[in-house]
């Protein structure tokens, strides 16, 4: 006698107590059968297609490898954007949301700012602003070829227009200036245990020397040169760096600001060169 085929709930049943995560299941689960979250609500008594049963099993098996769901799916969420995710770009967090408000609230809704965002990576950051800000020329530049490809087909598909450099920080743009200049560099201190949760992802996203500022310093070190006058520096960093990454400042600099992330650490330093 043949058994029935489970039904789309049974199926997330049993991969969530697998898991241990509903919300890890559910989109594995949605990701298998190409459908978006609603879908669940009207069809889980329907019986879960043997096609995606195939691809939704070899998911779980990846993620209970370790593997993050936005690499499996190929996708994350981040600001408004639904982006392309690869193991080429680091996987755009929530925090880093903070870094938009805060570039945000330094650039006038009307003005043609020229905004230069440092280690794109999928171009999160980048293609925020440019979404909220379509009157400025946004510059995104890393050091990754690969990176910028993904950064690129998501601007793509968000009809977004900026530009792509590839290079190493500032040296990338080297001779130019911008009112803005924002990063989400590695910041992460070389031996850290907590590297080893982060092995999917690209370590030279991630880890930045003993410390973890060796990056910071060379963005705060150069961008005197590529700010115009009265432009702003915009940093994210670790909970624990804000007295170190403000003390990079000199007196040249103005209205340095550490500012908190939703859980009261500090995320987003902040700081601008000169007057306009």
């Amino acid at each position: 006698m043949n058994r029935p085929a489970p039904t789309v709930r049974d199926t997330l049943l049993a991969a969530t107590e697998q898991l241990g995560d509903r919300v890890d299941a559910e989109l594995l689960l949605l990701h298998a059968l190409g459908k978006p979250r609603s879908w669940l609500f009207a069809h889980g008594d329907d019986p879960m297609p043997a096609d995606a049963g195939v691809v939704f099993d070899h998911a779980v098996a990846r993620r209970l490898g370790g593997e993050p769901v936005a690499y499996i799916t190929g996708r994350q969420g981040f600001w408004s954007l639904d982006l392309e995710v690869t193991p080429d770009t680091l996987i755009p967090r929530p925090e880093t949301e903070l870094l938009v408000e805060a570039a945000l609230a330094c650039v006038p809704g009307d003005a043609p700012w020229r905004i230069v965002d440092l280690g794109t990576g999928s171009g999160a950051i980048a293609l925020a602003l440019a979404r909220e800000r379509p009157h400025a020329d946004v510059v995104a530049v890393d050091a990754s070829a690969a990176a910028l490809d993904v950064a690129r087909r998501n601007a793509r598909i968000h009809d977004l227009g900026m530009s792509f450099v590839h290079g190493h920080w500032l040296d990338a743009v080297a001779g130019e200036r911008f009112d803005l200049i924002v990063s989400n560099p590695p910041y992460i201190q070389a031996g850290d245990p907590h590297l080893a949760a982060l092995s999917h992802e690209p370590s030279t996203a991630l880890v930045a020397g003993v410390d973890g500022l060796d990056d910071i310093r060379l963005i705060v070190s150069g961008s005197p040169d590529a700010l115009l006058p009265g432009g702003w520096l915009l940093l994210e960093h670790g909970w624990d760096q804000g007295q170190a990454v403000r003390a990079l400042f000199g007196e040249e600099w103005q209205q340095v600001e550490t500012l908190y992330d939703l859980e009261g650490r500090e995320r987003v330093t902040r700081a601008r060169y000169g007057d306009r």
